[in-house]
C-alpha cells in the first residue's frame, strides 16, 4: 500500500538533555529539540494485519494538521518545529474516517462495512492517570502519525476501543464520500469539544464567546459555539480566507487583530462588559492573552487549547478582581467527547464542512502539506 512516511535524524540539540526513557523508548519528550532535517515521501509499505483486538480501516479521508505541518517546517537549525511527543520513522496522518474492511477475532462492537472515525490518542487505559479518568495524560501514550504509524496511508489497523461509528451521519446525508470528508473533521472537532465542554466547563447559553485563531480548530470551536447557543461569537484571524470560513460557520463576525486592538472591539460588542468565555486556538499567547486579559467579563473563563512551547506573563490580579479561570486542555479522548461530536454533526447542528477547502489524492501527500503550510484555508484532505 501507499503511505506517506516522515523521516528525520535524531539529532539533539547540545543544550538539551535526553533521558534514559527517551534514548531507550526512541521517542522524543519534546521534538522541536532532538528531530533534525525531516523529510516526507510517499511510500511503498505493508499492508497491516489486525491484531485480535483491532479492525482493519480503509482509509477514504485523512486531514493535514497543523502539527503534520509543523514537522514538515524547520527553524534555522534545521530542527522541526513540532514540540511534542514524537518517534520516527512514521506514517502521518490522525485526523481519518475510512471503512472497516476486516475485524480481529476479539472485536464484537464493529462489522465490516461499518463508516468510521477514530481517536488520534491510543491510551493503554491501565495507568494511573487512565484508571482515574484522564485518558488524555495516558503516561504510557501513544498517538497514530506520532510515535506509531496513521492514517495517511491506503490502510490503518487500530484498535476497535478507539472507533468511533459515523453510520448515522450517512443516513443523514446519505452520500457516502461526504460522510466520509465530514468523519474525518470529527477528531479536530473533538480536541475543541474537550477543551471548551470537558476542560473549561463550558459557558450559558446566551454567553458571548470569543475565539483567537480560525484555523481547523478555531472553526471548530466557532461552530460548536454556535451549536451550544452563545449570544455573541466574534472570532480574530490573521488570514482573510479563513476570516470568511469563520463566518460561514457561525462567527457574528471576523477580524484582522494586526489592524485593530481585539479587546476594544469585544468591548464595544459588550457594552462595556466584557467577554464571557475565550478561546485561544492560535497557539499564540503572547499576542492573546494581553486582549483577552483586558475583555474578561466577571466570571469569565479562558482555555488554551493552541500548541505554544513558550512562556507569557499573566497579570494575576486581574484575573483575581474578575473572578475568572484559566484553563490548559490536550487532547480529545474519554467524557463523551467523540460520540457528541458526532451526534451534533449527525444531527445538523454542526456543520463544519464549509471548511473544507481542498483535497489531494494521497499520491500528492506532499504538496498537500506544502498547500496546508500557506495557512490561508481551511481543512485540506488527503483521499484514497
Amino acid at each position: 500500500m501507499k503511505a506517506l512516511v516522515l523521516r528525520a535524524d535524531w539529532d539533539p540539540r547540545p543544550d538539551y538533555q535526553v533521558s534514559d526513557w527517551e534514548r531507550d523508548s526512541g521517542k522524543a519528550v519534546t521534538g522541536s529539540s532532538v528531530w533534525r532535517r525531516p523529510r516526507l515521501q510517499v511510500e511503498e509499505a505493508g499492508t497491516p494485519v489486525p491484531a485480535p483486538h483491532q479492525v482493519l480501516v480503509q482509509v477514504k479521508a485523512c486531514g493535514i494538521c497543523g502539527s503534520d505541518v509543523h514537522f514538515y517546517e524547520t527553524d534555522r537549525d534545521g530542527y522541526m518545529l513540532y514540540p511534542g511527543l514524537t518517534r520516527f520513522p512514521s506514517t502521518v496522518g490522525h485526523e481519518f474516517s475510512g471503512v472497516v474492511v476486516q475485524k480481529g477475532a476479539d472485536v464484537t462492537d464493529l462489522a465490516v462495512g461499518d463508516l468510521v472515525t477514530a481517536e488520534e490518542m491510543i491510551w493503554c487505559g491501565h495507568c494511573g492517570p487512565c484508571r482515574n479518568g484522564y485518558p488524555n495524560q495516558c503516561v504510557n501514550l501513544e498517538e497514530i502519525g506520532f510515535t506509531v504509524d496513521g492514517a495517511a496511508a491506503e490502510y490503518i489497523a487500530i484498535g476497535a476501543k478507539y472507533c468511533w461509528k459515523i453510520n448515522a451521519i450517512g443516513e443523514r446525508l446519505g452520500d457516502e464520500q461526504r460522510t466520509l470528508e465530514i468523519g474525518a473533521l470529527t477528531e479536530p472537532a473533538s480536541v475543541a469539544y474537550n477543551g471548551m465542554f470537558e476542560a473549561a466547563g463550558g459557558f450559558r447559553p446566551g454567553q458571548y464567546v470569543a475565539v483567537f485563531g480560525a484555523g481547523p480548530i478555531g472553526l471548530a470551536a466557532i461552530g460548536l459555539a454556535r451549536a451550544a447557543g452563545a449570544g455573541k461569537v466574534i472570532a480574530f484571524e490573521t488570514s482573510a480566507p479563513r476570516r470568511d470560513l469563520a463566518l460561514k460557520v457561525g462567527a457574528d463576525s471576523a477580524h484582522d487583530p494586526t489592524q485593530l486592538q481585539a479587546s476594544e472591539v469585544l468591548l464595544e460588542a459588550s457594552a462595556g462588559d466584557g467577554f464571557d468565555f475565550f478561546v485561544e486556538a492560535a497557539g499564540a499567547p503572547q499576542h492573546t492573552v494581553p486582549e483577552m486579559e483586558a475583555a474578561l467579563a466577571i466570571g469569565a473563563k479562558v482555555v488554551q487549547i493552541g500548541r505554544a512551547a513558550i512562556r507569557v506573563p499573566m497579570y494575576l490580579e486581574r484575573l483575581q478582581v474578575r473572578k475568572a479561570k484559566v484553563y490548559g486542555a490536550q487532547g480529545h479522548s474519554g467524557y463523551g467527547n467523540f460520540p457528541n461530536v458526532i451526534r451534533l454533526t449527525a444531527s445538523g447542528r454542526l456543520d463544519l464542512y464549509p471548511i473544507i477547502t481542498g483535497r489531494f489524492p494521497l499520491a500528492d501527500g506532499v504538496r498537500a502539506i506544502e498547500q496546508a503550510s500557506k495557512r490561508t484555508g481551511g481543512k485540506i484532505l488527503l483521499t484514497t
